[in-house]
Order: structure tokens, then sequence, then C-alpha cells
């Protein structure tokens, strides 16, 4: 989950202001976490300690105003019964990951997205970008290579991951659709050598930056492992509750701690 909010925080000043190139500062000034960060905790808040996904998501929007939240996620946000839009927007998938970091089964993650999803995404596409962005993370986290990833997404939700981030990159337009994100952001993150170069991919491809590497992230974290002095990075800017929401999160998977990149040195404290 760390992986996605990383990705956000590094995407967040690029989402308006595409840098189509692999070459910037990591942490670029005036990054900060945006919307994908606050649902994607949301999101590990209600399955953590099972609240309803949609007052946790509602929830969590109302204490972080301001945070570039999506058209039709800030009118859902004011009416009164809060029932779902029929979206099929980014979002569905940027939010998903804590799905697929808490469950022991392949079922278990894809009943989990769903379920975390359809509160507001309720168009088949957004159900499908949420499901395959939890799978890959999924297959990533018990040790599925990028071509069995590729295959089995492939096969199973229709994405066209036969690409290259260079031949995405040209012609690649902003999109905050799962049909023109997550496939993109998947290849950005099976193309990767670690997981710092999966971030760069998906920020030197344009588009909703934040976005694209906030589904990039987790994939990559789940492959790669996040170094510490990125790990450090990111949540130095969080706040108080968002940082001990993860270190719950990460306490209850088999990672115990929200940094592997030292593969079992628990330095963050």
């Amino acid at each position: 989950m760390l992986g996605a909010i990383v990705g956000d925080i590094v995407g967040s000043i690029h989402e308006f202001d595409n840098h189509r190139s692999k070459d910037f500062p990591f942490f670029g000034e005036g990054a900060d976490f945006t919307d994908d960060s606050v649902l994607t905790l949301a999101v590990a808040d209600a399955l953590l300690h099972g609240k309803p996904p949609r007052d946790a998501i509602h929830g969590w929007a109302v204490r972080h105003p301001g945070r570039g939240y999506g058209g039709g996620f800030a009118r859902w946000l004011e009416t009164p019964h809060l029932e779902p839009y029929n979206s099929f927007g980014n979002g569905a998938a940027m939010r998903v990951s804590p799905a697929a970091l808490l469950a022991n089964t392949l079922d278990e993650a894809l009943d989990s997205a769903r379920r975390v999803t359809v509160v507001t995404h309720d168009h088949p596409e957004g159900i499908k970008g949420a499901l395959a962005t939890a799978h890959a993370i999924f297959l990533a986290r018990f040790g599925a290579g990028p071509r069995e990833i590729r295959r089995v997404v492939e096969q199973r939700y229709g994405y066209d991951l036969d690409r290259t981030v260079d031949s995405i990159r040209p012609a690649y337009r902003f999109n905050e659709t799962c049909q023109e994100t997550v496939p993109q952001a998947i290849v950005c993150a099976l193309e990767a050598r670690d997981f710092e170069d999966a971030i760069r991919n998906a920020i030197s491809i344009g588009g909703d930056s934040d976005t694209v590497a906030a589904i990039a992230g987790p994939i990559a974290e789940a492959r790669y492992g996040i170094p510490d002095e990125i790990a450090h990075e990111a949540l130095a800017r969080l706040t108080d509750e968002m940082r001990a929401l993860i270190h719950t999160l990460y306490a209850r998977t088999e990672y115990g701690h929200p940094v592997r990149g030292l593969r079992g040195q628990n330095s963050y404290r």
C-alpha cells in the first residue's frame, strides 16, 4: 500500500505538468499526498476495522478536503444517500491496493477489491480496473514474474499489455478512465528493474501522473519492496493518523512493517 502513496506523492506535481522523461527529482518541490493516498488509506481503514467501505471513504475524504478529488466523486460526497454513481474512473484502481495486501487468498483479494469499489465505481469497467490491479498486486506479492502477471491479466481482464513504456509514451494523453490508465500503469510496473524505476516509468508516460504511479507503485512494491530512504520521505509527508494506520496494516501482513526494501532488516521505526 505504501507503494501507492509514494507514487501519488511523487506524481502529484506532474499531474497537470507532465514530465515525459525518467530524469527528474524523485520528490520534487511541492510534492504532497493527494486524493489517491487519502482514499487508499480509507480502504485500508475499512478492511482493517470492519467499517462499511462507503462510510470510511466518505469520512476520510471529508477529513481531508481539497486534495484533488475528481468531479464525480466530489459530487458524491455531497449527496445524502451516497449511492454509487456508475463510474469507470481510475479512482477505482488507485485506492484498491490494501485489498491485495491483506488477503490470504486470491479469492479474498478479489472479493475485497470488489466490495470496496462498488460503493462508488459500480460500472463494469471500474470494477474490472480495480480487480485487475488487485490481481496483479496479489500475484506479485506471492512471487509471480512479469510474464506470468502479464499473461493472467491479459487473459482474465482483456487488457492489452503487449506494449513497452517507450511505445506508450509518445501518444499517451491525460485520461481518467480505468480503461486508459490501468493497462499503462501495469506495464510501467512490470517493465521496471526496481521500485523507483517503476515510479519513474509511470511519471514518464504523462497523463494522470499521480494516479498512474499510484497504480504502478503497489505492484512494484510487491515485486521489489521499497527502499527505506524512499519510504521515509513519503511517510514524512503524511499525518500522524495516516502513519499509524500504515503501521497497523503492515503489522497484519507477513512483512510486519511498511518497508521491505532491506529484505527483512526492520530499520524503519
